[in-house]
């Protein structure tokens, strides 16, 4: 039966539910969720998992016929096993912080961290063991996690959504567990900012269902907005000396990078998002400035006011929800060896070309295209690398009048500044890559993933490669139709 569903979501269609699918589910779990709390840390060379806490949550938002996951990404995976026979019941791959932070200098100084983290697994009927495994870079699994749960033991918190979580239906077609539920977490939203607030989520409504493959789909998301109100407006910006109490403690400079928008307050954020079923975990930040995350089945962010926002919305989408990686590979970031030389990346959107005449999306190669596919690089690269320069010194010089408490309209004349120029920028390089001779096709083009050499992505240019108003690239809506039909019924 799991060949079957596998062939039709490669196909690009989703399956009905097989009765003996979802009686399956019920044979082995209730329609709740237990939402698994633990912490991931270690450094590069060493890493550990630890069990946190159980809860035991609302009704189950995931499909009760698609209970293994198919898709070959994410580091980690999350197994839930029959305790008596062994039997694999669900399973659930995703990414981590600490996944990202293991590649940076830090870690490769031997200095440890842990991350708070959560996955969420169908709530089980009997006795399960629960097991959590990270990939190694020969793509083998290492166990670093096993455990035994008792569903019926007291230690499993059945305490109820924070009282101030507040949830706001904005498309609500159909049933969880055969639609996409995504919930859309707001921070930096203080009591007096509802308006606000239900005007931002009708907005990214519209920003969201005005590209493929979610307009063609729209009928298979539901999304809700989830809010706890912030006693401050916007979130902590430490470079900027600049910080604020907001509900989830959203911060910029993630990892070093001025620019990265994540929380490490998990716990936070789950307890509010708990008031509602979800699959997919936006965090809506409350703030003008440029900015956002995404980690594969962990959680996304963006702001909500900045020229970029929807850009960012949809670019995060694509990493939290299909495992996109990023494609650009001019601007700076606190990662070391993040893809490894000589290894083919798990991603669907970015190859080694180890093997050229098996590349991963050769069904989507555009006839009579060549494989490497020449294009434009050098101008590329010539005029990214000089706004990059231009970008951070920008940012260097706002973050220094911020720290120093310059004049308002001073640090506002600045930002406006560095928006022009990052406009201005990006209307360059459209018109650059517009006029390539392979643009809106697919081959191989050499500059992914962080690297200018060595890595592949598929189409000249791609919401995953540039700031925009662009669409997802063939490769990249594939990998995100797919995950959709997986999420159905």
């Amino acid at each position: 039966m799991r060949i079957a569903i596998l062939c039709a979501i490669a196909l690009g269609f989703a399956p009905p539910a097989p009765a003996d699918e979802v009686a399956g589910f019920d044979r082995s779990f209730v329609d709740a969720t237990l939402r698994v709390d633990y912490l991931h840390g270690g450094d590069a060379t060493d890493e550990f998992v630890i069990l946190d806490r159980l809860h035991r949550q609302g009704s189950w938002a995931g499909s009760r016929a698609h209970r293994i996951d198919p898709f070959e990404v994410g580091r980690t995976l999350v197994e839930v096993r029959d305790l008596a026979s062994g039997d694999l019941l669900f399973s659930r791959r995703l990414d981590s912080y600490f996944g990202e932070y293991r590649t940076t200098a830090e870690a490769a100084k031997g200095i440890k961290r842990a991350y708070h983290a959560t996955v969420l697994v169908p709530f089980p009927r009997a006795k399960v063991k629960l097991v959590v495994k990270v990939r190694q870079k020969d793509r083998s699994h290492r166990t670093l996690l096993e455990a035994e749960v008792d569903p019926a033991a007291p230690t499993i918190s059945l305490e109820p959504a924070r009282k101030d979580a507040r949830v706001i239906d904005v498309h609500i077609p159909g049933d969880p567990h055969s639609r996409v539920d995504v919930a859309i977490v707001a921070e930096g939203y203080t009591a007096d900012d509802e308006a606000k607030l239900r005007a931002d989520l009708r907005r990214f409504e519209g920003v969201f269902f005005s590209r493929e493959p979610f307009a063609s789909n729209r009928d298979r998301f539901n999304l809700r907005g989830v809010w706890a109100p912030s006693r401050d407006r916007g979130c902590d910006e430490p470079s900027r000396g600049n910080w604020r109490e907001t509900s989830v403690g959203a911060s910029f400079d993630a990892l070093g990078s001025e620019r990265y928008l994540l929380t490490e307050d998990n716990k936070a954020l789950r307890d509010i998002a708990a008031a509602a079923p979800y699959d997919v975990l936006y965090i809506m930040v409350n703030t003008p400035r440029y900015g956002g995350g995404g980690i594969y089945n962990l959680y996304c962010t963006f702001t909500a006011d900045n020229q970029w926002s929807p850009y960012v919305f949809l670019h995060e989408f694509g990493h939290h929800f299909a495992a996109l990686a990023d494609e650009y590979y001019t601007s700076s970031v606190a990662y070391n060896d993040f893809f490894p030389r000589g290894v083919e990346p798990i991603e669907p959107n970015v190859t080694a070309l180890l093997d050229p005449s098996n590349l991963k999306w050769k069904s989507l190669v555009t006839p009579d295209t060549p494989v490497p596919t020449p294009w434009e690089k050098a101008a590329f690269d010539e005029a990214e690398m000089a706004y990059q320069k231009a970008r951070q010194d920008m940012g260097i010089r706002i973050a220094e009048a911020s720290r120093s408490n310059a004049p308002a309209k001073e640090i506002e004349a600045l930002k406006e500044d560095a928006e022009r120029l990052s406009r201005e920028h990006s209307a360059r390089m459209d018109d650059l890559l517009g006029k390539g001779a392979f643009a809106n096709k697919v081959g191989a083009f050499e500059g992914a993933g962080y690297t200018s050499t060595g890595l592949y992505r598929p189409s000249l240019d791609c919401i995953m490669f540039s700031k925009g108003n662009k669409p997802f690239c063939p490769v990249c809506r594939r990998a995100i139709e797919r995950t959709i039909d997986y999420y159905g019924e």
